[in-house]
C-alpha cells in the first residue's frame, strides 16, 4: 500500500516538473512522519525514503535514535525555543524560523555545540491568524538581524499554504513566496543563498512545484491519514 502511494506522489512530481520545465532533481520530497510509529518509517525506508520531517521535537528527537543514520531529518513544525537545545544536533534544516527570538536561540545553540545550523525562515504569505510565520513586511527586517549571526546559513523560504479545496487557489501564495526569494537573493546578503523553497503539502504540492518548490512536505500522501491517538 505505501510502495503505491510513494510511487503515485512521485510520478505527480515528476510530472508537475515536466509541465514546469524543471528537472525532477530539483525537488526533494520530505516524507512527513508526525504521529507515525518506527516500524511505518522503517517501511518508508526500505521503500528508498532518506528524508523524513517531523513537527514535535520529541518525535524526532525519539526517532532519530532508532532509525538509520543515514536519515536526513528535518524540523518542520513550530519550535518552541526552550526545545531548540534537543534538535539543534540532529535537524538538518529547520524549516519553521517565525521570529527573530528563535533565530537568536538557535545561534546560541549552534554556537555551543561549534556548528551551523541550516534553517528556513517561515513566512506567512496567507496571513492566516492560526498559522505563525514572519509577515512578508517583516521579511527584510528580519534577513538584516540575521545577515549578523556567525552560527545560522539561511537556506531559503518556508510557507504553510491555506487548506483548500481547490490547489489552485493556493497557486498566488506560492508564486508570492518565490518572488520574496528572488527579491533577497538579489540582494547578496550574508548567510543566505536562497536555494530552498519549502511549500506545498498533500493537497497541493503539484502546484507548489509549477510554482518553484525545492522541497514538498508530503505525508498523507504517503502514509495515509494521520492517527492522532498515537501522538
Amino acid at each position: 500500500m505505501m510502495k503505491e502511494k510513494l510511487e503515485n506522489v512521485e510520478e505527480r512530481i515528476r510530472a508537475a516538473c515536466e509541465r514546469a520545465g524543471r528537472n525532477r532533481s530539483e525537488v526533494t520530497l520530505i516524507a512527513v512522519s508526525k504521529t507515525k510509529p518506527v516500524e511505518t518509517l522503517r517501511e518508508a525506508y526500505g521503500l528508498g525514503v532518506r528524508v523524513f520531517g517531523e513537527n514535535k521535537v520529541q518525535e524526532l528527537v525519539d526517532k532519530y535514535g532508532a532509525l538509520p543514520e543515514d536519515i536526513h531529518w528535518h524540523m518542520i513544525g513550530h519550535l518552541q525555543r526552550n526545545k531548540v537545545k534537543y534538535i539543534i544536533d540532529k535537524a538538518e534544516l529547520i524549516h519553521s524560523v517565525d521570529s527573530l527570538r528563535l533565530a537568536e536561540t538557535i545561534e546560541k545553540e549552534a554556537e555551543k555545540h561549534n556548528i551551523t545550523a541550516n534553517i528556513l525562515i517561515e513566512v506567512n504569505v496567507a496571513r492566516e491568524e492560526s498559522k505563525f510565520g514572519v509577515m512578508p513586511e517583516e521579511l527584510d527586517e528580519i534577513v538584516e538581524k540575521i545577515a549578523g549571526f556567525n552560527h545560522l546559513n539561511v537556506k531559503g523560504l518556508m510557507t504553510i499554504a491555506p487548506y483548500v479545496e481547490n490547489p489552485e487557489e493556493n497557486r498566488a501564495v506560492f508564486a508570492r513566496l518565490r518572488k520574496l526569494s528572488v527579491d533577497i537573493a538579489s540582494k547578496n546578503v550574508d548567510n543566505m543563498n536562497m536555494s530552498i523553497l519549502s511549500m506545498g503539502m498533500t493537497n497541493d504540492y503539484e502546484v507548489a512545484v509549477e510554482e518553484g518548490a525545492t522541497m514538498v512536505r508530503v505525508g498523507t500522501g504517503i502514509f495515509g491519514e494521520r492517527d492522532y491517538a498515537q501522538v
